[in-house]
């Protein structure tokens, strides 16, 4: 989702930047119409920069990140699970599924159509570039998930379901989608009908369908049948219920909530090339159709929609209109890609003309007019998202070369172009470093994603951690702005933000630059797993008397995937003393967020435990009342019976109190005489793969230390020390950052306690951790023992102490003093 509370609105803004836009944009010569030919065959045989099998590969990662509702089997991602799951229920309606926007929760319809006819287009023109790369299966499924919701948004002729969630209520929760409705939000549902149309999004998805049963068909004719008959109906749908000026049955006209979000009649300010109407959707539904029917009257439709998608003035020509040439392919301007696609299928010149027009215009420059291509190379089209427009625009200059062939003189020209796009993104550019998360060198760790941050205390991009918790492999992030500058800032959502329609042309791109280049799949993904514990008791312990007060905070920041504890309950463990009976105990709270404490409940011979039922009151990482949730436990004895609380096993500390989850799973601590919780999976693989085009190694399941014996470490590093302290015992959780101008190849991290009575308690974990003395050394494990520059590291321990606990004042790795 594109829109945030910010000081110029949506409409504003974009009017300000096509201005700017205007203005910066270049007149230069008019260039050769060909370039010599020994030179066009040198550009279009340039040897791959990067490994776009593996780059084609991650990208259905972010795909499946963004899945909502009940996720299917197919899903990869570690961290997610079901959320959402009962969309339009309270409009009588399921829908469930469908995939969210952006890095927010809401349910766009018009993004997510064009998202899926741009992945269909790929897939139905390059699906041997899929077959052979492997991917296939997962371009299918990405295509079935959006399929099958618009098949549920579909349920009569004349209604479509177009957008789950308001846009502005969203936007006031940073949080996980798994914990949305635990949350409490509500999550409206947008529909169009007859009597309140929305040509475009109708159209849109008409398209989408259309394009998606064209890659079924092959394999699964009954479900592209399904896809098809939908597709007739909602082109019948946006084609019938038309009006006649390009914007007066835009689907925003009757939907309010998207038109701070996805103003179908504003995107791209006053750019002339931005048209805002809906004779593009169309115009590209009608080619959809035709494709997937044969059918002429489709086409015959398409060349009646053709003149009416928007003009601007002829450089030089005293006012004689061209199609519009000076914008670029995306989620709301169709044009250009129908340029592409009537060339292609009619061979007619005129067509090929708008298609030449509008690629030399982002090339070699048409009649003194070029568009802007920043110092790095990117075709800087639009300054939201810049490197979504490159992409898409990249995807159309690739498409449309090969269609001519590799014979034409203008294959070169337009190839490489597409080609540039993609490896700019991929880190050809003035930084070096890759706009793909989990590709390449340098890629964004912290994108404005709610999901991929894993906070918990709900305060906004900005909040703890400092580094994203997951790494939202695939995603292409917005991008520089005209001058190449970027910053991996969480609150950018211009620059840093990710959306479907972002990916689905790099996406495409990259199955025809496979399909011409190759490349190397990783065999195995990095699969994430939890950075620490996610449950965890903080009592505050403390004996006067007959009674012990344990003041507890039940703890929820779990991540992996976040999870709504609605029934958990927990365990204080005492023994009964001398000839103390169980009717002599007294069990109670003088302040409880759950139930009454109940007990005392025998385990075994003398020892009880008093219990904590929460049913009732959800705890979960949403924000600062509901990731913690207080209970100030007493358990004693009445008078006349003996309470010694030095052996009670409790007394020793949160570790051996016990927290278990809604299906009675022990999730932290060790009860007496028993195993503590199941371990955690081994640690996460690093947060920044190793360099395309080599492969990175799959991590190993359970890795083992592996210190490099000469490590080597670059000129500078800091490192954040947090401690969450219950009072005799605590979790520090240690942020390291290689602030060198060169990469740390193996790591040794060693400090020391003030205090000689604070102990850690192994294993911890990021490192493997040791004590001597008031001494304590953290040492790589084989998944993190690279640290290139910039790149932090999490790590941690738990630990007990006496008395106080005051922070490590130094830290030295390698050798080298931290800051």
């Amino acid at each position: 989702m594109r829109a945030h509370t910010r000081p110029l609105n949506r409409g504003s803004a974009l009017a300000v930047a096509g201005v700017m836009l205007a203005v910066i944009t270049a007149a230069v010569p008019a260039a050769s119409a060909a370039a010599p030919a020994a030179a066009a065959a040198r550009a279009a045989a340039a040897e791959p920069a990067f490994n776009y099998g593996e780059a084609l590969q991650k990208s259905f990662l972010f795909y499946e990140a963004q899945q909502s509702g009940r996720l299917p089997s197919t899903n990869r991602v570690t961290w997610r699970a079901d959320s959402t799951v009962n969309d339009g229920r309270s409009a009588g309606v399921d829908l469930s599924g469908g995939m969210y926007d952006a890095g927010d929760h809401v349910k766009f319809g018009f993004p997510m159509a064009a998202m899926t006819t741009t992945l269909a287009w790929g897939g139905v023109d390059y699906r041997a570039a899929y077959q052979s790369s492997g991917q296939l299966p997962y371009l299918m499924n990405t295509l079935r998930q959006a399929g099958d919701y618009f098949i549920k948004a579909h349920p009569e002729p004349n209604v479509l379901y177009v957008q789950v969630g308001d846009g502005n209520e969203d936007h006031s929760y940073w949080g996980a989608p798994e914990t949305v409705e635990a949350k409490g939000h509500k999550r409206p549902v947008y529909r169009i009908t007859a009597s309140c149309p929305g040509t475009d999004v109708a159209a849109e998805t008409a398209a989408a369908m259309a394009a998606s049963s064209m890659v079924f068909r092959p394999t699964d004719p009954s479900y592209a049948d399904t896809l098809l008959t939908h597709a007739r109906q909602l082109y019948t749908f946006a084609d019938s219920t038309k009006g006649t000026n390009g914007r007066d049955t835009a689907y925003v006209n009757c939907v309010g909530a998207a038109q701070g979000f996805y103003n179908s009649t504003g995107e791209g300010g006053q750019v002339e090339g931005a048209t805002k109407m809906y004779w593009d959707e169309l115009a590209w539904a009608s080619i959809w159709l035709y494709r997937a029917t044969g059918t002429t009257s489709y086409l015959d439709k398409a060349r009646a929609f053709y003149p009416k998608m928007g003009t601007q003035e002829d450089p030089g020509s005293n006012g004689v209109q061209v199609p519009v040439f000076n914008f670029g392919f995306g989620w709301n301007d169709k044009q250009y890609a129908v340029y592409e696609q009537m060339a292609e299928l009619t061979g007619e010149q005129p067509y090929r003309d708008d298609v030449q027009r509008y690629l030399d215009y982002w090339t070699v420059g048409y009649k003194g007019r070029k568009g802007t291509i920043t110092p790095g190379g990117l075709a800087y089209i639009f300054y939201w998202a810049s490197l979504r427009m490159a992409a898409n625009t990249a995807f159309v200059a690739l498409k449309y070369a090969d269609h001519l062939g590799t014979a034409d003189p203008l294959y070169a020209r337009y190839h490489a172009f597409g080609k540039r796009q993609i490896d700019y993104s991929l880190g050809d550019n003035p930084r070096r470093a890759s706009y793909m998360i989990g590709f390449g060198a340098g890629p964004p760790r912290n994108p404005h994603h709610r999901g991929a941050h894993g906070a918990w205390t709900n305060a906004g991009p900005n909040s703890e951690p400092a580094i994203s918790r997951h790494i939202l492999y695939g995603a292409l992030v917005g991008g520089p702005d005209a001058a190449d500058s970027y910053t991996d800032d969480r609150g950018d959502y211009v620059k840093n933000e990710v959306a479907l329609d972002f990916n689905s042309g790099i996406t495409s791109s990259l199955a025809v630059l496979y399909g011409r280049y190759g490349g190397t799949p990783l065999a195995t993904l990095p699969r994430e797993t939890p950075d620490g514990p996610e449950f965890t008791l903080e009592p505050t312990i403390t004996h006067q008397g007959r009674e012990t007060t344990a003041r507890t905070y039940v703890i929820n920041k779990s991540a992996w995937p976040a999870t709504v504890l609605d029934q958990a309950r927990f365990r204080y463990y005492f023994t009964l003393d001398g000839a103390t009976t169980p009717g002599q105990v007294t069990v109670g709270a003088s302040y409880s967020q759950c139930r009454t404490p109940t007990g005392p409940h025998l385990l075994e011979g003398r020892t009880y435990y008093a219990e904590v039922d929460c049913t009732g009151t959800p705890i979960f990482p949403g924000g600062q009342s509901e990731y913690r949730r207080e209970v100030q436990l007493k358990v004693g004895v009445s008078e006349g019976g003996t309470w010694d609380p030095s052996n009670d096993w409790s007394a020793k500390g949160a570790a051996n109190m016990t927290l278990y989850d809604d299906e009675g799973r022990l999730i932290w601590g060790t009860p007496p005489g028993g195993p503590g919780p199941s371990p955690s999976p081994s640690p996460s693989p690093s947060p920044s793969p190793s360099p395309s085009p080599s492969p990175s190694p799959s991590p190993s399941p359970s890795p083992s230390p592996s210190p490099s014996p000469s490590p080597s470490t670059g000129t500078g590093c800091t490192v954040a020390y947090a401690v969450n302290d219950w009072g005799g015992g605590f979790s520090a959780n240690l942020t390291l950052t290689n602030r060198g101008s060169s990469a740390v190849n193996g790591w040794t991290l060693r400090f020391a306690f003030p205090g000689t009575s604070q102990k850690l308690t192994p294993p911890g974990w990021g490192a493997t951790w040791s004590q001597s003395g008031t001494q304590v050394t953290a040492v790589n494990l084989d998944w993190n023992r690279t640290l290139n520059p910039g790149q932090a590291v999490q790590i941690g321990f738990n630990g007990t102490y006496s008395g106080s606990n005051p922070k490590p004042s130094a830290f030295t790795l390698n050798g080298t003093t931290c800051s």
